[in-house]
């Protein structure tokens, strides 16, 4: 069982609390939960697009999770194309690696390494190759495995297979909080039950005051447009100090779905608000 500073870490990270995740301070090396953390705080750093961060961070290691996370950092902060493609390699010959017995790092480590590569591949658009990634392995036990491959499913517009894919891992997985948070993301991209499922869930994570996370205030924003609370949802995306691109896109697609269910009136409000969000020069280019 995790500690309960690992717990933490990892719920912050999973909700897309990234800045929490990157002000803790790293546990002693001697740790047990030394590594995990700091991997997870790498990772915070790479979803806030700051991949030179995580890797100042990372030490020398023949730890393969450690290998990996460096890789998805480099990958993420590479110039062109080709240096992309190199690093796509070293996740390649990871995956491979991990399936030999002499390997620096445990089971959780070898699932870390698959959770990053499929990462790293969706993100290329190889999306077989992500999901093969995230699918391989004698136990597909792996929570984070089958958050990212609902997210793949989903992004390649297959709910169905999202469905499936979260219907199985009910069976087996313990884990209440990404259950819930992969059951919320397939509500917003179905609208099943009118989208309450996730609006319950986003409102219900936001209620503890110790996680600050800009990713749910913006989730549930969207949420609310979807189901017509054009005020509630500019509150909601009020409290995102940073307007960030997730933001300013998901009012972009939302009020592209309110004009196209008819709500006119509305979808007009929506657009000046994304206007003002973007008079800054910073985040002229999002509009």
């Amino acid at each position: 069982m995790d500690s309960s500073e690992l717990y933490n870490t990892k719920q912050q990270f999973l909700l897309g609390a990234y800045q929490s995740v990157i002000d803790l301070t790293l546990p002693s090396p001697n740790s047990p939960d030394y590594t995990l953390i700091l991997i997870y705080k790498a990772r915070a750093y790479i979803a806030s697009d700051k991949p030179e961060a995580a890797l100042a961070i990372i030490p020398e290691s023949e730890n393969v999770a450690l290998k990996a996370v460096a890789a998805l950092a480099r990958y993420v902060g590479a110039a062109d194309a080709a240096a992309q493609e190199t690093v796509l390699e070293e996740l390649r010959d990871l995956c491979v690696e991990i399936e030999g017995e002499e390997v620096e790092g445990d089971a959780r480590d070898r699932w870390l390494v698959r959770v990053i590569a499929g990462t790293a591949f969706a993100r290329a658009g190889e999306v077989e190759e992500a999901l093969e990634t995230l699918c391989a392995g004698s136990n597909k036990e792996n929570m984070e495995a089958v958050a990212i491959t609902v997210q793949v499913y989903l992004s390649i517009h297959r709910p169905d297979l999202a469905r499936k894919e979260f219907e199985s891992a009910k069976r087996w997985s313990e884990d209440d909080l990404l259950l819930q948070l992969i059951e919320a993301s397939i509500s917003l991209v179905t609208g099943s039950d009118g989208y309450s499922d996730c609006n319950s869930f986003y409102t219900e994570q936001l209620a503890n005051p110790s996680l600050s996370s800009p990713h749910l205030f913006t989730a549930r924003g969207v949420t609310r447009i979807l189901q017509g609370e054009i005020p509630a949802a500019k509150s909601d995306l009020e409290e995102v100090q940073t307007k960030d691109a997730e933001t300013l896109a998901a009012l972009v697609v939302a009020a592209g779905l309110s004009r196209e269910k008819g709500g006119e009136a509305e979808a007009e409000q929506l657009w000046r608000y994304i206007a003002t969000l973007c008079s800054s020069e910073r985040d002229l280019h999002f509009c």
